[in-house]
């Protein structure tokens, strides 16, 4: 592990964490287990280049080739069948895990239009986080130009805590910036 915020939960947020919540030893201290990204493409059933377009711009925000999720089952309602894709996702783990929370913390988030900062309360009982960014655009990686729409996307922080405090904790050492 040698990026910085690997570094920083070493040798200052694992003893901080682990005076804090007194736990018996170093592995029971909660960490980074992954993050995952997910961009889902409802418009793409219509048309194939727009999920290829989002794949690209998933792969040069994450640093590794995007997955494309197919449909489940068929809804004639959303006129969707079973196995058209829909979507992509990327799970990151170790280094570009803490490469990207980095480059989410420090460029992505003081990027967001009107950001008044992140739900405290958007846990979901297991101390995994969640939130979603309206626009693709606000990670430097996207060269604006080249974009041919706006796609959101889902970024769920999982952690190894029991709880959400916990968790929220760890997430405050990495200077994640949650609103008061």
């Amino acid at each position: 592990m040698n990026t910085r915020l690997a570094e920083h939960y070493e040798n200052v947020l694992k003893p901080k964490l682990k005076e804090q919540f007194g736990y018996p030893n170093d592995l029971a201290v909660p960490r980074l287990d992954k993050i995952v990204l997910n961009m889902g493409l409802g418009e793409a059933t219509q048309d194939s280049k727009k999920i290829e377009a989002a794949t690209n711009e998933m792969g040069l925000i994450a640093g590794q080739r995007a997955q494309i999720t197919t449909a489940k089952q068929s809804i004639a309602n959303f006129k969707l069948r079973e196995g058209v894709a829909i979507g992509c996702k990327v799970t990151l783990r170790r280094e570009r895990m803490f490469e990207f929370l980095d480059r989410l913390v420090t460029i992505a988030l003081p990027r967001v239009r009107d950001f008044r900062g992140l739900r405290p309360t958007s846990f979901d009982g297991r101390g995994n986080y969640a939130m979603g960014l309206r626009e693709q655009i606000v990670f430097p990686e996207i060269n604006y130009d080249e974009v041919d729409e706006i796609r959101g996307l889902d970024v769920i922080i999982c952690t190894t805590a029991d709880s959400d405090d916990e968790a929220r904790e760890l997430l405050r050492g990495f200077e994640m910036p949650f609103r008061k």
